[in-house]
C-alpha cells in the first residue's frame, strides 16, 4: 500500500510541475505500478480497454461531427441574432446556449466553438470580452452535469457502480441536479458575479461576426505591427534575384517577414496584383517586397541584398491586399505545437502562412519569432493567401481562429450534412437513454455513423479526439485498482469516516465534495474521480447509506474546476482573449463554488435519499 501511495505522489506532484504532458506522467505511473509488482500487466492495461476510455473516445467523434458539419456554429449564429447588446442578456443566452451544448459535447470543444462567438458578441455590444468569457467557461463546466455523457467524470462515476453490480446512472439521471447547479451559476453570475468581473480591454483584436469587425489594418494595429512594415525594392543584380524564399529564408537570416510581394518594372507603371508568399515563390527584380521587422533588421538586409527602401509614406495606411490578409489563431490545450518552436513546426511549410507577431498575456512577442517556444493559450497573427487562411478554420486540433477580420467572412461556407449529425446525435441519447444497447455499444455506433454518412472523414475522426485525455484517463483507471488491491482505498475510507463519518453522513458528503473539488484545481477532474469515486463508494458501504448519493456528490465536485485558471482547459482556453490573471477566476470561482456544496448538500439527498 505504501508503494501506491508513494506512486500516487510522485504522480500529483508531477501533474503540479506542468513540466511533462498529462498522458505521459499517467503511462509513467501505470509503469511503475507494473515495475514495483503491485500490478500485472493485465491488470494495468486494463484501462485501454475499459467502457469509459471507449465511451468517451466515441462521444469526441461525435462531438467533431456536429462542429465540421456547421451544427454548432448555426447555433451560435442565432445566438449572435437574438442576444442583443443587453450585456445581462448576453451573458445569460450565451450562458445557457453553451450549457446545453456541453451537456453532448466536450466541455473544452464547446468552449473552442462560442470562444469567437463571445468575443463578437462583446464586441458589438460595446463590452469587454472580459465580461462574458469567464461566464461562458464556468456555463460550460455546469453543462457537463446535465447528461451522463456530458463530462467524464459523470461517466466515470456510472462505470464504477456497474462495475460493482449495481444498476449506473441513466442518460438523464444528472438532469435534475445539473439544472439546478445551471440555474444556481446563472443568477450568481448574472446579479453578484457582474459585479466580481474584471472589465479589462483584451488582449487581441475582436472576432468577425458582423459589421463591428476590425479591418485588416485594425487587426494588424492591435499588435502593433503598422510601425514596423516597410517596403524593399529588388535592384537588379541584388544577390536575391532569382531565388526563392525558401532559399534566402529572410526569418532566419535576418529576422525580417515578407508580408506581400509585387512587381512594379517601372515607378510610372502601376504595380501587378501580389505574388503569393509561400516557400517556392521566387524573387524577381523590381520586386517590391512589403517587409515586417526592426528598422535596424531591414536596414541590414536592405544593405546587405542590395536592396532599396522605399519611404514609408507610400505605404497609403495599407497594411496588406484583398488577396492576402491577417487572421488571428490561438494555441490549444492538445495541439501539438505546444512546446515547440515554429522552426521545429515547420510551421510555414505545412500552412503555407507566415506567422507575424505572438501574443503572450497581453504583451506581443516580434522578434525571434521562429525560435520562439509556443505555448497553450498563445495567439498568433497569421499572414498568407486568403484561401490558404480559409483552411485554417478547419484546422481545430492544434489552432483556433479567433480573430477574423471583415474581409474574411466571405470564405464561410456551411455543410449540407448537418441533419444527419443531428439526427445521428438524437439517436444516440434515445438508444441511451431507453437503454435499448449498452451506452459504449450506443457511443461507437453514433461516432461509426458520422463516418459513414460523411459528416467528417476517418483522418477528421482522428483529429477530434483528444488523445492526451483518452490516454490520461485509460492510464489512471488502474491506479484505482491498485488502491484498492492494497488496501488503501479502505484506508482512505476509514480516515474519512473516522473523523467525519460520526457527524452524520451529510459532513462526510461536505467531506468528499471538498477534497474532489480541491484536488480538481490542480489535477485533471477525471483522474481525480476515477481515485475519489471508489474511496465514495467504500465509504458509503461502512456507513450504510446509498452509494448514489456519494457518487453524485463526487461528479458534481469534480466539475466545479473554477478557482483556477488552470484547473480546467475550458478556464485556459479563455485566459490569453479575455486578459484574465490568476486571481480572476478564484475572486468568481471560489463563491460559486461555496453555493454548489450547499445545494448538493440540500439537492442530492433529495433526489438520492441516503
Amino acid at each position: 500500500m505504501l508503494i501506491v501511495f508513494a506512486i500516487l505522489a510522485v504522480t500529483i506532484a508531477l501533474f503540479l510541475s506542468d513540466r511533462f504532458r498529462l498522458d505521459l506522467i499517467a503511462l509513467l505511473a501505470v509503469l511503475g505500478l507494473i515495475l514495483s509488482g503491485v500490478l500485472t500487466t493485465d491488470e494495468a492495461l486494463a484501462g485501454f480497454s475499459n467502457d469509459t476510455v471507449l465511451i468517451i473516445a466515441g462521444l469526441f467523434v461525435v462531438g467533431g461531427g456536429l462542429l465540421r458539419t456547421g451544427v454548432a456554429d448555426a447555433i451560435r449564429s442565432k445566438l449572435s441574432q437574438v442576444a442583443g447588446t443587453s450585456e445581462t442578456r448576453l451573458l445569460v443566452a450565451l450562458m445557457l446556449t453553451v450549457a446545453v451544448l456541453s451537456a453532448f459535447m466536450s466541455s473544452t470543444g464547446t468552449t473552442a466553438i462560442f470562444l469567437p462567438v463571445a468575443v463578437s458578441l462583446a464586441w458589438s455590444a460595446k463590452i469587454s470580452p472580459s465580461r462574458l468569457l469567464i461566464p461562458m467557461a464556468f456555463a460550460s463546466l455546469i453543462g457537463g452535469m446535465l447528461t451522463l455523457i456530458g463530462t467524464p467524470p459523470n461517466i466515470v462515476v456510472s462505470s464504477y457502480l456497474a462495475e460493482q453490480g449495481l444498476e449506473p446512472f441513466g442518460f438523464f439521471s444528472f438532469t435534475p441536479v445539473g439544472l439546478v447547479m445551471l440555474a444556481i451559476t446563472v443568477v450568481f453570475m448574472a446579479f453578484l458575479g457582474r459585479r466580481l468581473l474584471v472589465d479589462r480591454a483584451p488582449s487581441s483584436s475582436p472576432t468577425a461576426q458582423d459589421e463591428d469587425a476590425p479591418t485588416l489594418d485594425e487587426l494588424a494595429a492591435s499588435y502593433g505591427l503598422t510601425d514596423n512594415v516597410y517596403r524593399l525594392r529588388v535592384r537588379r543584380n541584388s544577390p536575391l534575384e532569382g531565388k526563392t524564399l525558401a532559399e534566402i529564408d529572410l526569418p532566419g537570416r535576418y529576422d525580417v517577414q515578407v508580408l506581400e510581394i509585387q512587381s512594379w518594372p517601372s515607378d510610372l507603371d502601376l504595380p501587378t496584383e501580389p505574388r503569393p508568399v509561400e516557400p517556392d515563390t521566387a524573387i524577381e527584380a523590381h520586386d517590391i517586397l512589403r517587409v515586417e521587422g526592426r528598422i535596424e533588421d531591414v536596414t541590414r538586409l536592405a544593405r546587405e541584398q542590395s536592396l532599396g527602401i522605399r519611404p514609408p509614406e507610400e505605404l497609403g495606411g495599407r497594411f496588406i491586399s484583398k488577396e492576402l490578409g491577417l487572421v488571428e489563431v490561438i494555441i490549444t490545450p492538445r495541439s501539438r505545437l505546444v512546446g515547440r518552436t515554429l522552426s521545429e513546426a515547420r510551421f510555414r511549410d505545412k500552412y503555407h502562412v507566415t506567422v507575424l507577431a505572438i501574443m503572450r498575456r497581453g504583451s506581443a512577442i516580434q522578434s525571434d519569432l521562429r525560435d520562439t517556444k509556443l505555448r497553450f493559450g498563445d495567439t498568433m497573427l497569421v499572414q498568407g493567401t486568403w484561401d490558404k487562411i480559409s483552411l485554417l478554420t478547419n484546422e481545430r486540433r492544434n489552432f483556433l481562429v479567433v480573430g477574423q477580420p471583415r474581409e474574411m467572412l466571405e470564405a464561410r461556407h456551411a455543410t449540407n450534412k448537418a441533419p444527419y449529425a443531428i439526427a445521428i446525435m438524437l439517436g444516440m441519447m434515445l438508444l441511451m437513454t431507453f437503454q435499448v444497447l449498452p451506452a459504449v455499444t450506443a457511443v461507437l455506433l453514433a461516432a461509426v455513423a458520422m463516418v459513414l454518412v460523411g459528416c467528417l472523414s476517418m483522418e477528421d475522426a482522428y483529429a477530434s479526439m483528444n488523445w492526451e485525455s483518452i490516454i490520461l484517463i485509460a492510464a489512471m483507471l488502474p491506479m484505482a485498482t491498485a488502491l484498492e488491491k492494497t488496501g488503501g482505498v479502505t484506508a482512505i475510507s476509514t480516515v474519512l469516516i473516522d473523523n467525519l463519518g460520526g457527524r452524520g453522513p451529510l459532513v462526510l458528503m461536505a467531506g468528499l465534495f471538498v477534497l474532489t473539488s480541491v484536488l480538481s484545481q490542480v489535477v485533471s477532474n477525471t483522474a481525480t474521480t476515477v481515485l475519489i469515486a471508489p474511496i465514495a463508494f467504500q465509504s458509503a458501504i461502512t456507513l450504510g447509506v446509498s452509494p448514489y448519493t456519494f457518487m453524485m456528490t463526487v461528479a458534481i465536485a469534480a466539475s466545479t474546476a473554477f478557482a483556477t485558471p488552470i484547473a480546467s482547459p475550458v478556464n485556459t482556453l479563455v485566459l490569453g482573449p479575455g486578459n484574465y490573471r490568476f486571481g480572476d477566476f478564484s475572486k468568481l470561482g471560489i463563491p460559486l463554488q461555496i453555493l454548489i456544496l450547499v445545494a448538493t448538500l440540500i439537492v442530492v439527498p433529495i433526489l438520492f435519499p441516503l
